[in-house]
């Protein structure tokens, strides 16, 4: 990608905008750490990889901010600001593991000076930043063994660079695939209410000349059936211990498909994904965001009035549809309570 996601300059996180992609590039700039909260919760920067990061330098923005501050209200202040990142979307188990992140180097720093806690939480961040690059490399060398010569790929949401620091997780797979002279070919669900599929990923994928196919989500039925669809490569928001996963809604109908006639559908995500404190899907807490999302397109009204909306963000896809969990420590084959444990940090 030409675009950075996410670029900090020492002051000022410059975030690159999704909302306004494919139409114009532009970066919104997050000078303070409710800055950082509004481009999470309004999806200025989304995918779990990326609002991790973001929330890291959301927590050195308030670090910067209260420095001036005595040191117990100082670390007061930073504490709060860490769980209004924390709370700013509740899906993305990412979001939390980045913030803990943080908040373990506050722990660890209480007896030095502001000074000095704000130098190395500068550092973490950057660090959550560089690994989450490596790890989607890894992730895709990984998935890479499981796709085919010529292999006609189906994704969903936008899992590439934009919704991480780089290269990407679902995505980053079928980038590997290409760049190693595959020939793969890429179907992309358009990934209704917000499109993520139509203005990223086919932004991504147009950006670096894979062929790729733009489908409405309702099409993808018709295409695995008809045999054109050889393997489903989709991301994750947070894994439960025993493999269940909640990604973009419409996933889980995607893994029915799959199911029913016997696709490999597969699950790239970081082990920073899996949260090994809830036991399965019924545990993960699923966002619903405004009823405008779907009553609206680029603010434009498509539907009356008055209409009922149900506008959950993501589903649960149970762990008996997934063929593999692709991590950057390997590639976890079922069953997932044993396996998803042999990963455990």
């Amino acid at each position: 990608m030409r675009y950075e996601t996410l670029r900090w300059d020492g002051r000022t996180l410059h975030i690159l905008d999704q909302r306004k992609l494919p139409d114009a590039v532009e970066y919104f700039q997050a000078r303070t750490y409710k800055d950082a909260v509004f481009a999470i919760a309004d999806m200025v920067v989304r995918g779990a990889p990326a609002i991790g990061a973001a929330a890291a330098y959301g927590v050195c923005l308030a670090a910067l901010e209260y420095a001036g501050l005595p040191k117990t209200e100082f670390l007061a202040r930073l504490r709060a600001a860490g769980e209004a990142l924390a709370a700013s979307r509740p899906t993305a188990v990412n979001l939390r593991w980045a913030v803990q992140r943080m908040e373990k180097v506050i722990h660890g720093q209480e007896s030095a000076e502001v000074g000095d806690i704000v130098s190395a939480l500068l550092e973490e961040a950057g660090a959550i930043a560089r690994e989450d690059v490596e790890t989607n490399k890894a992730m895709a060398r990984h998935g890479n063994t499981l796709v085919p010569q010529g292999a006609s790929i189906l994704t969903h949401c936008n899992t590439g660079a934009l919704a991480t620091v780089g290269w990407g997780t679902a995505l980053g797979v079928i980038r590997e695939a290409h760049y190693s002279g595959k020939n793969i070919h890429v179907y992309a669900n358009e990934t209704r209410p917000r499109l993520q599929g139509a203005n990223l990923t086919a932004f991504e994928l147009v950006e670096e000349g894979i062929p790729a196919t733009l489908i409405v989500d309702s099409a993808a039925a018709t295409l695995i059936r008809d045999g054109k669809v050889d393997l489903i490569l989709v991301g994750a928001d947070r894994i439960a211990a025993n493999g269940d996963t909640a990604n973009k809604i419409g996933t889980y109908m995607l893994s029915e498909l799959a199911a029913r006639f016997r696709v490999p559908f597969y699950v790239v995500a970081p082990v920073s994904t899996i949260d090994f404190s809830i036991p399965d899907g019924r545990h993960i807490v699923i966002e619903e965001r405004a009823p405008e999302e779907l009553t609206h397109i680029r603010r434009v009204r498509v539907a009356p009035p008055g209409i009922a909306v149900y506008n959950p963000a993501f589903d649960v896809t149970p762990h008996e549809n997934i063929t593999a969990i692709i991590t950057e420590k390997g590639v976890l084959r079922p069953p997932y309570a044993e396996s998803l444990l042999q990963v455990r940090d």
